[in-house]
């Protein structure tokens, strides 16, 4: 039986890498002991599949995990209040449903991401006026590191939309931070080459830098609609109420 888990990743753990992430849930697995299946071979090791690497430091509220189970006589809508407490604060599972085992792996199947990031360095309405000519750029050169190699891309195509939703909210974990900017709100392609918020705002201004940044959302496109990865009216999580110390 194969299961899809929704979870987040906020607060503190942000500054957590996408591997130690991974080891994070291999433990919490085991400490939940749930009949996950292993792989063959010498070393066996959990099947279990990620979404998107999320940058570290930034945060998520939609991240996505594929575990392979031993067994289908399990209770799938216990597993958010089941795995939520065996987790380091910050991430929580907040949904969990059967899918296909036909079904796309992750890194495959999503297309784009929404983000919400702030943009530090200019005043909220020259971040207006600088996300309107992006969208309205036939081409957005750029150079960027990938895989340890000097690219330079034209990343107009992979920016699907970008709005800018208000003033930033300037205040991350007591920090307080008086530079202008501004929250811009914007969905960025992932095939064929991502593009992160980063170089999002590399692409608008060079001036401008990361705030705080959050994914908000997965997408997939399923015969012709647009859809999350897991619905929203998936198990809900009990959050932190449960949570061990």
């Amino acid at each position: 039986m194969r299961v899809r888990l929704r979870f987040t990743k906020l607060g503190k753990v942000r500054w957590t890498s996408h591997r130690d992430v991974a080891r994070m849930w291999e433990r919490a697995l085991r400490r939940t002991s749930l009949p996950v299946a292993l792989t063959g071979g010498f070393t066996p090791r959990p099947k279990v599949s990620f979404g998107l690497a999320l940058p570290t430091g930034h945060e998520s509220v939609a991240e996505y995990l594929d575990v392979e189970l031993a067994t289908a006589a399990l209770d799938v809508d216990s597993l958010p209040a089941r795995l939520s407490p065996a987790l380091p604060r910050g991430l929580d599972v907040t949904g969990a449903a059967v899918i296909d085992d036909r079904t796309p792996s992750l890194q495959e199947a999503v297309s784009s991401c929404t983000w919400e990031l702030e943009a530090v360095g200019a005043p909220q309405d020259e971040v207006t006026d600088l996300v309107r000519r992006a969208l309205a750029a036939g081409s957005i050169i750029i150079t960027r590191e990938r895989k340890g190699m000097v690219v330079t891309d034209d990343v107009r195509p992979a920016i699907v939309s970008a709005v800018v939703a208000g003033p930033p909210s300037c205040i991350v974990e007591g920090f307080v931070d008086h530079q202008p900017g501004a929250l811009v709100v914007a969905e960025l392609a992932t095939h064929p080459r991502s593009l992160r918020p980063a170089e999002l705002l590399a692409a608008l201004h060079p001036g401008l830098r990361e705030g705080h940044v959050r994914r908000t959302n997965q997408w997939i496109v399923c015969d012709g609609a647009r859809r999350e990865p897991l619905p929203r009216v998936a198990t809900d999580a009990p959050h932190a109420e449960a949570r061990a110390s």
